[in-house]
């Protein structure tokens, strides 16, 4: 079989702006899947029963189901909750639809990372920090945390680079991202092979270059 990559070039504009769709979905999904996920995590960390049930439920629940299934569900289904609840449609967009969904699904395991990051700080700084008078707000701010997301950094970088490849799910709801973009050109000029490829290329290249920076961070971090 032939392959022509010279289609490629010409359409580098569009392939670009699938590029940038798909990295500001992965960076607006990894800013506040760790927002949320340290919330959930400090909440199953919590005395609370009541707080730590919720969180734990809402960790297990999203971590069973497929990112498909999210999206899919936040696409179709929340305009018809916001009906529900205002009485006026409410159009929320698929940008916006994935973008939540990718927070709410990623925030269940960026909690656990969050949690088992939380959880390897030595018990004795909490006590020393209360002996000193310090509130527990102030502890997990100031003290806990901060050990606790340098320990973590390579874990949130390789959820990252997950979510990096998830992206291309957005095509369920007509989003065009980096692969959309490059399956879209390729059948326009009658070269979906070469666009794949090359598509496959640029995923790889990118995902491994990340793997060998998360590796470096571990062994930086484990000294």
């Amino acid at each position: 079989m032939d392959f022509d990559f010279s289609g490629i070039i010409p359409a580098m504009p569009g392939l670009w702006n699938g590029m940038v769709m798909t990295l500001k979905l992965m960076v607006m999904g990894v800013v506040g899947g760790i927002i949320l996920g340290t919330i959930l995590a400090l909440m199953r960390l919590s005395s609370s029963k009541l707080l730590s049930r919720v969180a734990g439920a809402y960790v297990n629940y999203f971590r069973s189901i497929p990112l498909l299934l999210v999206i899919t569900w936040f696409y179709l289904a929340v305009p018809f909750v916001l009906r529900w609840i205002t009485g006026e449609d409410t159009p929320i967009g698929a940008f916006t639809s994935c973008v939540v969904a990718f927070m709410m699904f990623e925030a269940a395991y960026f909690c656990e990372i969050v949690r088992a990051g939380v959880q390897s700080i030595p018990k004795g700084q909490m006590a020393a920090a209360q002996a000193m008078g310090m509130t527990y707000g102030q502890t997990m701010r100031l003290i806990i945390l901060p050990q606790a997301f340098r320990k973590m950094t390579p874990l949130l970088l390789q959820q990252s680079i997950i979510l990096f490849q998830d992206t291309s799910l957005v095509y369920t709801v007509g989003l065009v991202d980096f692969l959309n973009s490059a399956r879209s050109n390729g059948d326009i000029i009658g070269r979906s092979n070469e666009f794949l490829i090359f598509a496959g290329v640029v995923y790889f290249i990118i995902s491994f270059a990340a793997s060998l920076l998360v590796k470096r961070l571990q062994k930086r971090f484990a000294v």
